[in-house]
Order: C-alpha cells, then structure tokens, then sequence
C-alpha cells in the first residue's frame, strides 16, 4: 500500500477494488440457477454489495489519505511528542476535519505571528537597552579617567586642583554606583523576586517623611514643599512602606531637580472608593508632549545634557513604575512644558 498517495492513486485504487469485487459478486451470482435467484434479485443484491465495499473501501482510503496529510500537519504546528505506546487520534468521519484543522492552523499561526513579534520586541529592546547602558557608564568612567590620569601627571601636587580633581571623580564614582544599583533594582523587580511586605501606614505622614529628607535640597533651589490645597488629608492604605517611600522620593526628588527655582512642588490625596490617588505637582519645566509616553522607559532623558548635569541614573521612573505595577496598580503622567508636571500614582485604600 501507497504510505502517502494521491487522490489520483486512491481513485484508481478504490475504483480497481471495486470493480474486482463486483466481477466476483457477478461470476457467483450468474452460477446460481435462475429458480434460486431471479434477475431482479440478482441486481439487487448487486447494487447492495457494491454500495458497501464502494462506501467501506472509499471511507477507508479517505481516512488513511486524511490521516496522513493531518499528522504531517501536526507536526508542524505542535510541539509535543508522541510516547512510544501512545496512539495518534482517530480520524472521526462524522466531523468536519478539514475545518477543524484549518481552525487550529489560523490559531497557530496567530500564535506564531504573536511569538515572533514578541521575539522581535524583546530583540530591540535587549540591544537598545545595552546600548542604553554602555552610553551611560561611558560618560563617569571617561571622567574618572581624565581626573586621575591628570592626577598622575603631575597635577597630584598641584594643590589647585589635586582635591577638586579627586572630589569630582569620587562623584562620577557615587554616579556608577547608583546606576549599579539601580541596575540591581529594576532587574529584581522585573524577575519578580520582589517580596512586598504589605502593611497599612498613612501616606501623608510617610509624605511628610520624604518632604524632610529632600528638605536640604529644596532649600538650594528655593522650592517649597507642601500639600494641595483641599487635599492634604491623612488617608490609611495598604501598600509596602519603603518601596512606596522610593516612590515618593523619586518623584518628589524629580520635581525638584527639574523645577524652577523659587517654584514650589506639592503633593495631594483623592478618595477613589477602594483606592488612593496620590498626586506629586510642579510648576517646573514640564515634558513635551511627544515624550510623556516615554517617561518611564530605561535611561529616557526628555533633556540628555540637562538630564546628565542633574545627576543621577536615569532609571528612577522605570524603577517607580515596577514598584507600581506590583502593588497591581497605575501610575500616570500628565505635562506641559513650561508650566509644570504632575504624575499621579493609586495604592488600596485601607
């Protein structure tokens, strides 16, 4: 037998099994005496055995044929194996296999499609991303260099220079260290190693904690820190303490350092039922439009130069999203330059 043949050769096949069964049937039946069987019998019975082996050897073949071209279709498209004493399924002539395995390869190739797209994402993102990062650590690690190789060559007994020189290296030294370590954060979040421990706190008293550890660096610009007006009340949520306080922190910090001297940064609170809006506004230089669907990304600098003069890793954004996210909440942006930001985040009201 044929192990994958054609519709030509199951035609033939099926027709030259027939036909020999049917000269059989003939040859025996004319052996008969006409008293046994009459004519009309004899075609009747004809008919019946025909119809039979033609249904039976047809059915046969078109299970097989189907059959074959399926599981090579299955191959294909499925990623598992057979064991050894496992079966493949049975063909089920009262379906609409044809169907049905047109259904499954659209899926599969939806799902391929998806993968593939998913594959590509996940490429650009990987080489953007160290890209990204090797065009950050080059920046302090060229400085470093320069400071020191001035220092060996002589300018280390230069007392004009020698301690501003190291002062300035130790600084671009505190900049790696914080990418390093926000390198560590973002990764442990995105791994979901992060174990929150979830407790209920006010987040106006912890608020009031952030406003008196950044309180050194507002004064050098001048910024005022407080409450909305109308929105400064004490609110219970349940959320991790100090990942929320690095929240708090990041964004407040960010509306100084970006703020307008003499501006003012504050923080207000709005009851959403079973959530807490927490809001952190500025009147600083604002984010243009085509950026605040970026603000979040890895290293995204909306003023590279202004942004690396103000220090720090450019993953602050990135890091207080994840932190967000696996509170299973949102957080939002809203801009216009030269009047000021506001990014809002929720937590469970407790």
């Amino acid at each position: 037998m044929l192990k994958n043949p054609t519709p030509r050769q199951i035609s033939v096949i099926s027709a030259l099994f027939i036909a020999g069964v049917s000269s059989l049937c003939f040859v025996f039946l004319y052996t008969l005496k006409p008293a046994v069987i009459t004519p009309f019998l004899a075609w009747l019975c004809m008919f019946f055995i025909i119809l039979g082996v033609g249904y039976l050897v047809i059915i046969y073949y078109l299970k097989k044929y189907i059959y074959r071209k399926i599981k090579v279709i299955y191959k294909t498209i499925h990623k598992y194996k057979l064991m050894p004493d496992e079966k493949p399924q049975e063909i089920d002539v009262n379906e609409n296999i044809i169907e049905e395995v047109e259904r499954e390869v659209a899926q599969w190739a939806v799902n391929q499609k998806k993968e593939i797209d998913r594959y590509k994402s996940w490429s650009d993102y990987r080489r953007k991303f160290v890209g990204d990062i090797s065009h950050e650590l080059k920046t302090p690690i060229f400085n470093i260099q320069g400071y020191l190789h001035t220092l060996l060559e002589g300018g280390l007994q230069d007392e004009q220079v020698n301690v501003a020189f190291l002062e300035k290296a130790a600084k671009n030294v505190d900049r790696l260290y914080t990418i390093v370590e926000d390198l560590g954060a973002i990764s442990r979040l995105e791994s979901g190693e992060l174990i929150l421990d979830m407790q209920t706190f006010d987040i106006k008293a912890l608020t009031l904690e952030v406003f008196e550890d950044l309180e050194i660096k507002a004064e050098e610009k001048n910024i005022a820190l407080g409450f909305k007006e109308g929105a400064g009340m004490s609110y219970k949520v349940i959320a991790d303490r100090e990942n929320i306080r690095q929240v708090l922190t990041n964004l407040i910090h960010n509306s100084i350092k970006y703020g307008h001297e003499n501006g003012h940064t504050k923080v207000g609170f709005y009851d959403m039922d079973k959530n807490i809006l927490i809001e952190v506004a500025d009147n600083g230089l604002g984010i243009p439009e085509k950026h605040l669907n970026h603000v979040f990304d890895r290293f995204y600098r909306v003023d590279k130069s202004r942004s690396r003069a103000q220090g720090g890793s450019g993953l602050g954004l990135a890091i207080v999203k994840h932190i967000i996210e696996a509170h299973k909440q949102t957080i939002n942006v809203r801009s216009t330059p030269n009047i000021g930001s506001t990014l809002g985040f929720t937590l469970e009201k407790a």
